[in-house]
């Protein structure tokens, strides 16, 4: 028994351990800005401009975030628009002042000079129902006072967009195995549908935890990372490096 023990401790500390020390190489390789004034904040130019696109729309979008952090997490947040509406409408959680925050940036801006990609969306008449119901949910978010957000392991800007997959009927999301904060259910033991809606978790505190879903597949959750196996894409889920698989990439560190 205490060798089984053995076995199953060592092999989580290498499956957290070898992709963090892969995962920093990489980072430290590809370098970041010194400070976030240096990096760009500007339009990435991945979505479309608002007034091209009359149909509705909402996008949740990831990017890596800044400098050693970016090694681990990635920051989500979520855009929309209604019917022929001329502009996205941004909401992101932030580390200052009041965390929930209306287009403090560009709809795609950079973050942290990171290019970011679109978790998700969902357009059409079903987004221009869905619209009305997050801004609610949105509205009724438990951690929106100052001094509510915490970077590890939540809640957080993942955390935010978490709770909103799992509160808003039709957003239900798979985050990236990198959205640090996104098994962050509140203090205590807690249970609750994962952010796809397909299947189910159970968190400690953010800290420790399991899930097991149709489209998550079976995860882990240690210290916030997570280690993972999605038989759906066959991929693998590792803290630092996210989904490996076919068609993806270690560089990309999505």
């Amino acid at each position: 028994m205490k060798r089984v023990f053995y076995i199953v401790f060592g092999g989580l500390l290498v499956a957290i351990f070898v992709p963090i020390l892969l995962g920093t190489a990489i980072g430290y390789a590809r370098g970041w800005p010194e400070s976030w004034r240096a990096a760009s904040w500007e339009s990435s130019g991945v979505l479309p401009d608002a007034a091209s696109e009359p149909e509705a729309s909402v996008r949740i979008l990831a990017a890596r975030t800044g400098r050693w952090k970016g090694i681990f997490a990635v920051h989500t947040w979520i855009v929309m628009k209604r019917k022929n509406d001329d502009a996205w409408v941004r909401y992101d959680v932030v580390g200052w002042g009041a965390p929930v925050r209306r287009d403090n940036y560009a709809a795609d801006a950079f973050w942290y000079g990171n290019t970011p990609y679109v978790v998700n969306e969902i357009r059409g008449e079903a987004a221009e129902r869905m619209i009305p119901k997050i801004e609610r949910v949105i509205a009724a978010y438990p951690w929106q006072e100052r001094g509510a957000y915490t970077v590890w392991p939540g809640p957080n800007s993942n955390s935010f967009i978490a709770w909103l997959t799992r509160h808003v009927p039709g957003l239900e999301t798979e985050m990236p195995a990198t959205a640090i904060g996104k098994d962050y259910l509140g203090p205590g033991l807690r249970w609750a549908k994962t952010p796809s809606g397909t299947g189910w978790q159970v968190s400690a505190w953010g800290l420790a935890g399991a899930s097991l879903a149709l489209e998550e597949g079976f995860e882990l959750h240690v210290l916030g990372t997570t280690i993972g196996i999605d038989p759906k894409s066959l991929s693998v889920k590792l803290p630092a490096l996210g989904l490996l698989g076919a068609g993806s990439a270690i560089g990309k560190l999505t």
